[in-house]
């Protein structure tokens, strides 16, 4: 039986695709080889940010000692936090699953992969659409050095029953200062290793500084400018090989974890029986539809897309539900990639939404920049953060918000408001005239334009 759609994945963008199809009375099959829920409900944002939580409370009572906080700061209780972490995941793969069934969408468990363009075996099972739809996240990026079975991804980190005392992240990414920050407030010795000059690239270059200042501080070595060549198993340690301008060298640790970026996971779908071409920085390649370029039965969404957007469960929802509706009411829509946010949950957090100055630039547009070292403004004072700033661009003429960079008390939350002002076309003035409450975070946005 051929079915209307059929969709590859579970996760957020998945999910934005099936659930819109069948309630507009299409047959729509699920089909998932991993639990039923995506990387973000279970191996990612979601469970990561349980042990961010965590984490930041201990550091907020480490530097409100002797300003009021009694006692000795607190630590981290790594099963108990662990504990906690899986009330959020357990029985989320199950819920998932009877929702989608709930709803009138068959749910198959297996690797997908095309026989023809509209037909995908999983097993020993044919399944026959009129329409597909690839939405099945990432994976990690193989490393290519030898001993990289030694290394844990982001998922075993999740799912660590003891912290080891020495903790060692390859790679300078979200995950890496995420994690970093996390273990290093449980007890560990953290040490990251980036290969490149400056890590988070995506990020401001000064409020990045200013982050790894922080991180310095907390007692994580942040080595840069230097590769990962190989880690071997030594008795109870590992050891991991480097080189650099300096030379080779070598790194001991008891546990190394993949922090070296993330892939499409589409390596094993076939993708050339079903006339599904990939682009060349890997992907799906898709028009502004969404819709493959040599399959027009097929669309993608997610990190199965080669580019467009930024790697974030967000994201893949948006895209998701412009699937929908392109599947539903003809090519219509495209997503809109404006004014979206992104964070590094670290203590504190660094965000940004919107154009970097190297971009304004390159686009030849006309700009004022307001930066400032915010350590001493009450905002910061108050939470005794010993670092924190923010960096602005307001487009000359026009007054519009080009982008907003923040590090600092509740920077994740605060960056949503300049968001909504870039995707809005809201100008500078009207975020300064905005009354806010006070003392609150976003009250000092009038103050960064």
């Amino acid at each position: 039986m051929t079915v209307d759609l059929v969709v590859l994945g579970t996760g957020s963008a998945a999910q934005s695709v099936a659930y819109p199809c069948r309630e507009a009375g299409w047959s729509v099959t699920v089909i998932d080889n991993r639990p039923f829920g995506g990387t973000c409900q279970l191996r990612g944002c979601d469970p990561k940010k349980v042990l961010v939580g965590v984490s930041e409370v201990t550091d907020w009572a480490r530097r409100m000692h002797g300003r009021g906080m009694p006692g000795s700061p607190g630590s981290i209780d790594w099963p108990e936090m662990m504990a906690f972490k899986r009330t959020f995941v357990d029985g989320v793969p199950e819920a998932n699953e009877a929702g989608f069934r709930q709803a009138g969408i068959e749910t198959v468990h297996g690797r997908a992969r095309f026989t023809g363009p509209t037909t995908l075996r999983v097993g020993d099972d044919v399944h026959e659409a009129t329409h597909v739809v690839v939405a099945t996240g990432a994976r990690h990026a193989p490393l290519g050095i030898a001993g990289e079975e030694h290394l844990v991804t982001s998922t075993g980190f999740l799912e660590l029953p003891a912290l080891p005392r020495r903790v060692l992240f390859v790679g300078g990414g979200y995950i890496a200062f995420e994690f970093a920050h996390v273990a290093a407030r449980a007890g560990s010795q953290v040490r990251v290793v980036h290969r490149g000059p400056r890590p988070l690239e995506a990020f401001d270059p000064d409020l990045v500084d200013q982050l790894l200042v922080t991180t310095r501080e907390l007692g994580v070595e942040v080595v840069l400018d230097t590769t990962v060549t190989g880690v071997e198993r030594r008795g109870n340690e590992l050891v991991v090989a480097t080189a650099s301008r300096a030379g080779s060298g070598e790194f001991v640790a008891d546990l190394v974890v993949h922090a070296a970026g993330r892939v499409p996971e589409i390596d094993d779908l076939d993708l050339e029986a079903g006339g599904v071409a990939r682009a060349e920085g890997g992907g799906i390649e898709v028009d502004h539809h969404l819709q493959s370029v040599t399959n027009p039965a097929v669309y993608a969404a997610g990190d199965a897309v080669a580019s467009g957007g930024f790697p974030l469960t967000p994201v893949a929802g948006m895209q998701g539900g412009v699937v929908a509706a392109n599947l539903l009411e003809g090519n219509a829509r495209t997503p809109d990639y404006a004014g979206i946010p992104s964070v590094v949950y670290t203590t504190p957090p660094l965000a940004r939404v919107g154009l970097d100055e190297a971009t304004a630039d390159a686009r030849g547009l006309a700009y004022t920049v307001r930066q400032d070292d915010t350590t001493g403004w009450y905002s910061s004072r108050r939470v005794a953060l010993a670092h924190s700033g923010y960096k602005t661009l307001v487009e000359d003429g026009t007054g519009k918000v080009l982008g907003a960079h923040l590090f600092g008390h509740h920077a994740e939350e605060v960056i949503n408001l300049f968001g909504l002002a870039i995707r809005t076309g809201l100008t500078a003035g009207d975020l300064k005239d905005m009354i806010y409450a006070y003392p609150t975070a976003s009250s000092d946005i009038g103050y960064m334009l």
